[in-house]
């Protein structure tokens, strides 16, 4: 039905180009979300896109132009004029502003600045002055401020007058007179309260800050932790300079989640897929290969180092990829678990003896599982003695294979490397040679070949 109801809408909005109907375009549109008009503007040819941004209302467009992809941005911005353009960066939110101007070529950055008034021009500046990454990139200056000495009916008052100008006016921010932070009230609380009363009778002075230099990354742990919808961002004298909003959160969490699904995958992360091209690709994933093969030139090595073990028992051979695959599965899944569970402050870097006593032992206990199904292999494939080094190689690589996946994360986590790092082809890697070390080391104890 929500399909039906799309297309309908798609072709009336077609239609009403095809006429040049303005006004009445401009009337279907303006009750839309922005989230909706941005995927309409992408089924449109880029002059039909262009002629039906403009036909938005100043603020619509703003929120539209927010929502597009950096490509569709990029292409809209070509077929304005000037005028159009810095009318648009005027309109937009300081935070979505800085987005566009630090995803622009520099050259083009500059240009897009010279088209602001002084204002927004110092007010980009500023926010474009902080760490690429980190909270003051993502804040927007405008909230709504009030002092505690105020009563409840002039802080509505000047909720009014100023609210409309602030991203959000959900929570109201209390500071003094040197606009240092003291607390941060929800708006139903002000209108629940007696007209009458003060500000300060409101306070608890329980608002959770962050600094601007902080990474943005901590933002959305503050936000997710304490279930809030704005966070306040303060310089190093408690002096509140904007607010991070939900909505900013939800992109970074989404970026920062598609960073570790590529570090995961031995992958240099990269924004964007569609927007890549292919030596882009080639180069983000060709590294990662060219290292993980001389890590792989270990476990030749240790298999050339055991050739005659090998050569006296050929049934050996038949088992590597068994136990080699089952190590790296194992070290997988442990590394998988730990890097979510330090990413989402589930688990601390100071409790990983803790963890490592319990993956030593849930390893031993899948270990002794697993020797004890391929031991059978083992027996049916060359006799009992062959079956006991199948069995007893199966547990000890599991076991090794888990400690290795869940104390890496910790490792790297303390070199101040993201733990991500430690992929699945990583893990497998490293479990792939200590897992042939150890196969080859019990099958020349045991069946006495040197």
């Amino acid at each position: 039905m929500l399909d039906y109801l799309a297309t309908r809408l798609f072709e009336e909005v077609e239609h009403l180009l095809a006429s040049r109907n303005w006004t009445a375009l401009r009337t279907r549109l303006q009750d839309l979300p922005p989230r909706e008009i941005a995927d309409m503007l992408l089924l449109l040819e880029p002059s039909e896109a262009a002629v039906l941004f403009r036909v938005l209302p100043r603020s619509l467009a703003a929120d539209v132009f927010a929502a597009l992809e950096k490509d569709q941005r990029q292409s809209l911005l070509k077929q304005m004029s000037d005028r159009h353009v810095g009318q648009l960066l005027a309109d937009m939110r300081p935070d979505d502003r800085t987005h566009l101007l630090e995803e622009l070529p520099g050259e083009l950055t500059q240009q897009m600045l010279n088209l602001l008034d002084a204002e927004d021009m110092a007010e980009a500046r500023q926010l474009l002055g902080y760490p690429e990454d980190s909270v003051g990139r993502l804040m927007t200056p405008d909230y709504v401020a009030v002092r505690p000495n105020w009563t409840v009916r002039q802080a509505l008052e000047h909720i009014r007058e100023w609210g409309h100008d602030s991203e959000t006016v959900n929570t109201v921010y209390v500071v003094d007179g040197h606009w240092r932070l003291l607390d941060g009230i929800m708006l139903r609380r002000f209108m629940l309260a007696q007209p009458e009363q003060f500000v300060a009778d409101l306070m608890d002075s329980s608002v959770v800050t962050l600094s601007a230099l902080e990474d943005r990354e901590e933002a959305v742990h503050l936000i997710q932790h304490y279930d809030l919808d704005t966070l306040p961002v303060v310089d190093s004298d408690g002096v509140l300079i904007g607010i991070v909003t939900i909505d900013d959160v939800l992109d970074v969490a989404q970026e920062e989640a598609t960073e570790d699904f590529h570090k995961g995958a031995a992958l240099v992360p990269m924004k964007s897929y569609r927007e890549a091209s292919m030596l882009q690709l080639y180069g983000k994933r060709i590294g990662w290969l060219m290292i993980l093969i001389v890590v792989n030139l270990i476990s030749s090595s240790v298999i050339a180092a055991y050739e005659s073990v090998l050569v006296a028992t050929i049934s050996l051979a038949f088992f590597i990829p068994l136990l080699i695959d089952s190590g790296g599965n194992a070290g997988s899944q442990s590394a998988t678990l730990l890097v979510r569970a330090l990413a989402t402050g589930d688990i601390r870097l100071h409790q990983w003896l803790r963890t490592l006593g319990r993956e030593i032992a849930i390893g031993a206990m899948m270990g002794v599982t697993l020797g004890l199904a391929s031991s059978g292999l083992g027996i049916f494939r060359g006799g009992p003695k062959l079956g006991i080094v199948i069995g007893l190689s199966m547990t000890g690589i599991i076991i090794v294979a888990n400690v290795i996946g869940a104390m890496l994360p910790f490792l790297l986590t303390r070199l101040r490397v993201d733990p991500a790092v430690a992929s699945s082809p990583l893990i497998t890697t490293i479990a792939d040679a200590c897992g042939l070390l150890i196969y080859f080391s019990i099958a020349s104890a045991i069946l006495g070949t040197a």
